[in-house]
């Protein structure tokens, strides 16, 4: 059986690049973006459209307007979209997956281990800073308008709350710093592979 890990993150807490360094220890193929690549592929729309649609909840009055009756907003078709590249790669081997609902999704997945990953905001804002050069003078109040938009999106199309712990297997706080968190995170994954083969 195929082992997942998923990471759901606070916005700048490092969850992209533990994510992708825990693949790269792990030997596991890495999916952030790619879902989107693929999400695009399979629904015939350009990359571009479907990141900036992507984790948006459509039910306004003009969105309603616009849609064409019976059919289904565009951000719950990419929703669908990315739930199926979601379950195409958790079918095709060991994988790290970086948000996307990716732990919902799986959720019925015995090889599936769900991460959270946060940190207090002043350390996230200061790798925002650092790492994406956004050096707004009121970037907590983007960091938290970031989260609110995640956490929208996800309790919306999960009936679950974003962030909670009960909703995951393991929370982790990473101003432990990346690398301590990461082989956390390792360790985890090494004790849950041998839980489900005794059972």
């Amino acid at each position: 059986m195929n082992t997942i890990i998923t990471i759901a993150r606070e916005y700048g807490s490092g969850g992209r690049i533990i994510g992708q360094r825990l693949a790269e220890a792990l030997g596991y193929e890495f999916f952030d973006r790619k879902l989107i690549e693929m999400a695009a592929e399979k629904m015939g729309f350009s990359e571009e459209y479907v990141r900036e649609n992507e984790e948006v909840k459509n039910f306004s009055f003009i969105s309603n307007f616009y849609s064409i009756p019976g059919e289904l907003p565009v951000s719950d078709q990419i929703f669908i979209a990315e739930s199926n590249a979601i379950r195409e790669a958790a079918e095709k081997g060991n994988c790290v997956i970086v948000g996307r609902c990716a732990d919902y999704v799986l959720k019925d997945h015995p090889g599936c281990l769900n991460i959270f990953i946060h940190a207090p905001i002043e350390d996230r804002a200061r790798r925002v800073f650092e790492e994406y050069d956004e050096d707004a003078p009121n970037i907590q109040v983007h960091i938290q308008k970031v989260d609110k938009k995640r956490a929208s999106y996800y309790n919306y199309m999960t009936q679950q709350k974003w962030g909670q712990a009960e909703n995951y297997d393991l929370c982790i706080n990473s101003s432990l710093g990346i690398d301590l968190t990461v082989n956390m995170i390792r360790a985890a994954v090494e004790e849950f592979q041998k839980k489900i083969q005794e059972e």
